[in-house]
Parts: structure tokens; sequence; C-alpha cells
């Protein structure tokens, strides 16, 4: 009977550092990560939309420039064009704020 008890317990504590490593991580880098990666969206839009704009209407660059980054960016043109294009709502920008 304590034998059980003394091998799941050890079983329970092997585990225990990847989960403290875990709730650390969500205490205090979790909300930064978001936010990170959020910023790097909205950079990633503006980049797009100054050098490939003239692709939904708005040339802002001589042509020569994005042609030469064209082929860099084919992997990632088409969500980009419907993440821009798609139709934004108030609450859209106040769902990710609450």
């Amino acid at each position: 009977m304590i034998k059980k008890l003394l091998s799941s317990l050890a079983v329970r504590l092997k585990g225990s550092p990847k989960v403290a490593r875990e709730v650390m991580y969500g205490f205090l880098f979790h909300e930064t990560v978001l936010v990170l990666k959020k910023e790097k969206g909205h950079l990633d839009n503006l980049f797009m939309l100054v050098m490939f704009g003239d692709l939904i209407g708005l040339p802002l660059l001589p042509p020569y420039y994005s042609l030469r980054l064209l082929p860099h960016i084919i992997p990632s043109l088409k969500t980009w064009k419907r993440r821009v294009l798609r139709e934004k709502d108030v609450t859209d920008f106040l769902s990710h704020d609450l």
C-alpha cells in the first residue's frame, strides 16, 4: 500500500518541473507573446500594403521594387489580400481588448 502511494507520488513529481515551467510562462510571458504576435501581424500588413498596394487598388511605390520582392511574397499573398479586404466592424477592434 505504502509502495503504491510512494510510486504514484514519484510519478507526479517527475512531471512537476514541466508544469511549473508552463505556469511560469503563463504568468510572465503569455500576454506579451500574444501582443508581439499581434503587432507583428500589423507590421506585416503595413509592409504588404506599402509594397503591393497596387494589387488591391492603392499604388504607392513604383512597380519595379514591388516586382523585385514579389517572388518572396507569393506564398503569403492570398491570405494577406483576404485579411486586408475583409469587412471590419467596430466589434472586431473592441473584442481583442476585452
